[in-house]
């Protein structure tokens, strides 16, 4: 059982269409029958009363362009709530958290898909975390084809989802190379395939998180 002062921190990053709203519910369910502490359900942007205020500001539809910046600084702005207000205590008090999206996203989104500089990231990461990184990042790759193909289906696109097939090639990208960069971290599974095959590979990753 992977042990600490404090309770585990897991995140579950991917574009749009990778199944994280799913598999964030299975791996939940998975560990709550498997556990004595409390698992919490969060997601970024958000988790807080504050952080999806500014959810809502990021991912609404303007008439002006958010340029890349303030949508940068929205982000971690919102990270800094929710880690203060929520993801904080919870680990203090013991509890496990499970966070769909966390920094990486922004390294991805931010970084990869719209070209701002690790150097600005990293100041920005290290004055909101303080040092404080995931114990086990859960990456659902799928390529952008597929993941656009999956989304197609929903009524309402945010500001987000509209963007072309490159920016989400780039996104991905990011993504895998953070997990070359961060292997111990990170785990990769293939999201192209079916739910219950992809679960098969969560269930393996936790499995062997588990028994640290």
């Amino acid at each position: 059982m992977a042990t600490s002062p404090r309770g585990q921190f897991i995140t579950l990053e991917g574009i749009e269409g990778a199944g994280k709203s799913t598999q964030q519910a299975f791996i939940i369910e998975y560990l709550q029958q498997r556990l004595p502490q409390a698992v919490i359900k969060t997601r970024e942007p958000g988790g807080t009363i504050v952080a999806e205020a500014i959810r809502q500001t990021v991912l609404q539809h303007y008439d002006e362009t958010m340029c890349d910046d303030s949508e940068l600084l929205l982000l971690f702005a919102a990270r800094a709530q929710h880690l203060q207000i929520l993801i904080k205590p919870s680990l203090q008090k013991g509890h496990w958290v499970v966070c769909d999206r966390f920094t990486d996203a922004s390294y991805a989104y931010q970084g990869g898909g719209r070209g701002i500089s690790d150097q600005r990231l990293q100041l920005l990461e290290s004055w909101v975390q303080q040092g404080l990184q995931p114990d086990l990042t859960i990456l659902l790759d799928v390529p952008a084809p597929i993941a656009i193909a999956r989304i197609q289906s929903r009524k309402h696109f945010d500001r987000i989802e509209i963007e072309q097939q490159e920016f989400f090639n780039k996104v991905r990208a990011a993504y895998l190379k953070r997990a070359q960069a961060f292997p111990e971290r990170i785990k990769v599974c293939d999201a192209s395939q079916d739910t219950l095959a992809v679960q098969d590979q969560i269930v393996t990753i936790l499995k062997a998180f588990l028994t640290l």
